[in-house]
C-alpha cells in the first residue's frame, strides 16, 4: 500500500470520524436535552447554568461537524476519498462519542445521567452503552477490513 493511499485512508478515517462525533452529540442534544428533557449536559447547577452547557455542547458539536465536512470536502476534491476508511471512521465517531459520554460523562464525572426520577437507570445506561458499542465494533471491523485488503506494490 502507497503512502499516499494510506495518508487517503487516514483522512477519509478522520474527516467521518468528526462527523460521526459531531453526529451522535447533535442527536444526544436534540433528543435527549431538548426533545425529551431527560438531561442537559451539566446538571449539577442551576438550570440556566444547566442551558448554557447545553450550548456549550452544542457549540462544540458544530464547530466538530464542519471540520469534518471541510476534511470530506477536500478529499472528496482531491478524488482522494477511501470510502470504506470513510465509514469505519463514521462508525467509531457514532459509536466512540456515544460509548464515551456512556462512560466518562454519565458514570466516571458523574455530569449528568441519562434520565432522572425513574426506578432503574441501569437498563437505560446498559442501552446506552450497548448501543455505542455496536456502532464503535462496526467501525473497528470495517476498520480491520481495511488492514486485511492484500498491500499494493
Amino acid at each position: 500500500m502507497t503512502v499516499q493511499v494510506q495518508s487517503d485512508m487516514r483522512k477519509s478515517m478522520l474527516a467521518t470520524a468528526l462527523i460521526g462525533i459531531g453526529l451522535m452529540a447533535g442527536v444526544d442534544e436534540i433528543v435527549f436535552h431538548q426533545l425529551l428533557g431527560w438531561h442537559h449536559f451539566y446538571d449539577l447547577a442551576t438550570p440556566q447554568i444547566a442551558l448554557f452547557s447545553d450550548g456549550l455542547l452544542h457549540s462544540a458539536e458544530l464547530i466538530v461537524l464542519v471540520a469534518g465536512f471541510f476534511l470530506l470536502l477536500d478529499l472528496r476534491g482531491r478524488q482522494a476519498l477511501a470510502p470504506t476508511a470513510a465509514w469505519a471512521g463514521l462508525f467509531i465517531g457514532l459509536g466512540g462519542f456515544q460509548l464515551f459520554d456512556g462512560i466518562v460523562d454519565h458514570k466516571v464525572l458523574r455530569l449528568h445521567q441519562i434520565r432522572y426520577g425513574i426506578d432503574n437507570l441501569l437498563t437505560y445506561d446498559l442501552l446506552w452503552n450497548a448501543s455505542g458499542a455496536v456502532l464503535l465494533l462496526i467501525g473497528l471491523l470495517l476498520s480491520r477490513r481495511l488492514r486485511a485488503r492484500p498491500r499494493m506494490a
